[in-house]
Formats: structure tokens, sequence, C-alpha cells
């Protein structure tokens, strides 16, 4: 027992005495935040977004002034998005969302989640879920900022959007027509032409309703859409193509009734910085 307390004593003299000589654990160096967000700018000016993320994050952290720190946490989410980051750009944009709430950037957060979720809808193939997220966030931003200049961007991109949904569900009816599935074809061309109208794909969808009909006897059916591409886009080739399978029964009429983001992103950073 005594060897033992003998041993403890001299390693604390021992270590006692090393502690004289230098410091066992040195203080971290103090990071000037301003020093770090002018290299972060500089960085994200030159396109280095993946350094230009790491200073703003940097000067974030070390920003005792709220405001300053979220400035920060908004360019590295800008840094991200330039690099296609879009899971951690989005990650960080709802951070800063929900840490600074009251910031005066917040419109142009939700502007960039917009067009984050817009980017990443794919082909009319391709999964719902972007589509969804895309649709949902722009009628946000649009329900909340209706007057803001980046609304007539997101309005446009909202009609490419209905666009991709006209896209898919006549995608998944001309699988049905393909296998002769005439009940479920029918719904998916009938929903196109309901909530999907004003979309570059009514036309078609108005086509396939003639050309169904008309292949299931259904002939007043037939005739009823072919009318209505006939009155509002007589001079389509969907139109044509309706008018050759009714064997010319009906004359065909004269009338015809129905007649960028870089920018605008660049515009928020100028704000910004």
């Amino acid at each position: 027992m005594l060897i033992k307390n003998f041993f403890a004593f001299i390693l604390i003299l021992f270590l006692f005495a090393c502690s004289k000589d230098e410091n066992l654990y040195k203080p971290s160096l103090k990071i000037d935040p301003y020093k770090s967000y002018k290299e972060a700018l500089d960085a994200f000016n030159n396109n280095q977004y993946f350094i230009a993320n790491k200073k703003f994050s940097e000067a974030e952290i070390n920003f005792k002034n709220p405001n300053l720190a979220a400035k920060s946490a908004i360019m590295g989410s800008y840094s991200l998005y330039g690099i296609n980051k879009y899971g951690d750009a989005e990650e960080n944009l709802n951070r800063y969302l929900t840490t600074y709430p009251a910031d005066k950037y917040v419109i142009y957060a939700h502007y960039l989640l917009a067009i984050i979720y817009f980017e990443q809808i794919g082909n009319a193939e391709h999964d719902l879920k972007p589509l969804l997220a895309a649709q949902k966030k722009i009628d946000f931003f649009l329900e909340k900022y209706p007057k803001s200049e980046y609304a007539i961007d997101l309005k446009f991109k909202k009609n490419l959007v209905q666009n991709q949904f006209a896209a898919k569900e006549l995608y998944i009816a001309k699988y049905y027509i393909s296998v002769q599935k005439w009940v479920p074809a029918i719904s998916r061309l009938k929903l196109i032409v309901q909530d999907y109208n004003e979309t570059v794909f009514i036309e078609e969808a108005l086509h396939r309703l003639v050309e169904i009909n008309y292949h299931l006897g259904i002939k007043d059916e037939a005739e009823k859409y072919a009318s209505i591409l006939g009155y509002n886009y007589n001079s389509s080739e969907w139109y044509k193509q309706s008018y050759k399978i009714l064997n010319k029964k009906y004359e065909i009429s004269k009338n015809n009734s129905i007649n960028e983001n870089k920018g605008l992103l660049n515009k928020i950073l100028d704000k910004i910085r």
C-alpha cells in the first residue's frame, strides 16, 4: 500500500513539473468572423463554393451579432446550392429559417428552397415526390409573398410544374392504352381535361379521348371531345387526327380562341452580400 502511494505521489510531482514548462492544452486561436466572411465572399465570387460554404459557416459560428450570423448562414446555403448540394442546401436553409425566423432575408430563403425543389423535378417517368414538394413550396411562396418580384418567376415555374403533372398523367394514360386498359386510361385523360386544361398536353388528351371512345363505339363521347378540340384548337395537328378518325363528319372551324432564375438569384445575392 505504501509503495502504491509513493508512486502516485511521484506521478503528481512529475505532472506538476511538466505543467510549469509547457501547457498541456493550448487554447484554440480566436477566429475573426469578419475575416472569415471576407474570405468566404472572395471564394464565392470566384465560384469556389465549397470553400465559401466552409468559411461562411465559420463566420456564422463566431459572429456575436445575430444579423451577421444569419447573413452568413444564408450565404452558406447559396454556396451549397452553387455546387448542386441540394440536400445540404435544403437542410441549411431550414435550419436558418428555424434559427433566424425574424431575419430580413427570410423571403430569399423561401425562394431558394422553391428553386431547389423545382430543379430536382425529373421527367414524366420519375417519382412524384419532387413535383409535389416543388408545388407545395411554390404555392406557399405565392400565398405569402404574392407581390414580390420573385412571385412572377415562381408563377411561371408553377405553370411548368402543372405541365409536368399533366405529362405524368398522359404518360400513364398512354401505358394503359398500350395494354388496352380503357377505363383507367379514360380516367387519367379526363383528369388532364379537368385539372390541367391550361397545359400543353390538353390537346393530345382530348384527341386520345376521341380515339378511345370511337374505338369503343361510344360515338357521342367521341364527338363531344372532338367538338371541344375543334372549337379551341382547330388548327392543331391533334384536331386534324381526330377529324380523320370521325371520317370528316365535322367541318374544320376557323375559330381559334386559344391562343430566368440566374438573374433573380444574382439580384438576391447582391442584396445579401
